[in-house]
């Protein structure tokens, strides 16, 4: 062990969503948290981030929802739209009854911005934040965690969270697995505003579904912004080839869809695609004083717009098992952090495998064609705006910060 070592109550691996949502989580209950972050400065890639009311109530108790929602946008609709008809085949109404039925309203923001949002907030309540930290590996010696880094330097903490993400370092102390490629590649956009951007776009969350592929578009920043994302199945993604050198593939997905499918390709950025994968779910997150959260823990695919949701949900319930029991009024009390963790394993890793699953049939129904797509489309056909059985299981009653629910919420599955 290096003589060089840093002590703290809690360490937390990773300066993405998860870790800072988890740094400031158990700062707010009272920890000395300490922050790492391989990068040299902390920053957030990719382009717009859906937030369903199950992450908005997480800021709303950390007192940073009106933060959210000065630069993000609250759509009025989500709709569903056959991407080779133009079709509309269902939509959701997002809002009073959608957000007192939840607690929390239904936001889309550039994931920069809610970046900013907790890096910022987690400055403000005195977390400590260092870059250029290569953490190689973590063991738990005496009740503590020890974190080892490339620079021969050690960080000690009651508790060490491996936030590391879909690539995660940490994760091979809990399971020897590898991210699952999808054959599905994405590529994202952002573009002003103009005078000939369909009004519609600047209201709603529209998703076309198409054969093999499917578009998103929705406003940001205040609708200053128009974000796309366009989703397909690729031959050279399935050879292996995570980068491709054309634009070849990506016009030939869409080439039967409308005109208004096809127009919006020309907002996105095509120099760099997003491979798409996810990890197969698994019960233990947890190994000695180390425990994962967010996408090292559960990466999921895009489909139900739950990646950083989740992300957030983790940090409120290492929030709740953690304070009452670590941190109480009596002083801090670091032996009781094994079973806090395994309070929180036990509560998040049923939860996020079946959204983890869930995504993955999500987007089997997207893509369908042929006698499929016919089924699927009546299928969406049949649900009435406002029938919240679809969304209750997700957006739930039962979730971090939902009101209290006396009825017998349903919770089916569309897809399942």
């Amino acid at each position: 062990m290096s003589d060089r070592k840093q002590s703290t109550d809690v360490l937390v691996i990773g300066g993405g969503m998860a870790g800072l949502a988890g740094a400031l989580a158990l700062r707010e209950n009272g920890a000395q948290v300490t922050l790492v972050e391989r990068a040299p400065e902390f920053g957030e890639v990719g382009a717009g981030l859906q937030m369903a009311p199950n992450a908005s109530r997480v800021l709303k108790r950390w007192g940073l929802l009106g933060k959210a929602l000065e630069i993000g946008v609250r759509p009025k609709h989500l709709v569903f739209r056959d991407a080779v008809t133009g079709e509309e085949l269902t939509r959701q109404t997002l809002g009073s009854d959608f957000e007192a039925r939840y607690g929390a309203p239904y936001v889309v923001i550039h994931r920069s911005d809610l970046h900013r949002i907790l890096l910022e907030a987690c400055q403000a309540a005195g977390v400590r934040l260092v870059n250029d930290v290569m953490v190689e590996s973590v063991e738990t010696i005496g009740g503590r965690g020890i974190a080892h880094t490339a620079a021969g330097e050690d960080y000690e903490a009651d508790v060490v969270i491996g936030a590391d993400g879909l690539k995660s370092t940490l994760r091979s102390g809990v399971a020897q697995d590898s991210p699952v490629p999808s054959s599905y590649v994405a590529y994202r956009g952002t573009v002003p505003v103009t005078a000939d951007t369909p009004p519609a776009d600047l209201e709603d969350v529209i998703v076309y579904l198409g054969p093999d592929c499917h578009l998103v578009q929705y406003p940001l920043r205040k609708g200053e912004l128009l974000n796309t994302v366009a989703v397909f199945k690729s031959a050279s993604f399935e050879r292996g080839e995570e980068q491709y050198g054309g634009v070849d593939e990506l016009e030939a997905a869409y080439a039967d869809c409308v005109p208004a499918v096809r127009e919006a390709l020309k907002n996105l950025a095509t120099g760099i695609r997003w491979p798409m994968y996810d990890r197969d779910p698994i019960e233990n997150w947890v190994a000695g004083r180390l425990v994962l959260m967010g996408d090292a823990a559960h990466p999921m695919l895009q489909y139900l717009a739950q990646g950083a949701c989740q992300a957030l949900e983790d940090a409120a319930v290492l929030q709740d098992v953690s304070l009452g029991t670590v941190f109480t009024d009596e002083g801090v009390h670091a032996a009781a952090w094994d079973q806090a963790i395994r309070d929180f394993n036990t509560m998040r890793a049923a939860r996020t495998s079946r959204v983890q699953r869930t995504a993955r049939i999500w987007g089997e129904s997207w893509h369908v064609s042929g006698l499929s797509r016919t089924l699927r489309n009546l299928l969406f056909k049949s649900r009435k705006d406002g029938d919240f059985q679809y969304n209750d299981w997700l957006y739930g009653r039962d979730q971090p910060g939902a009101p209290a629910d006396k009825d017998n919420a349903r919770t089916v599955v569309l897809s399942a």
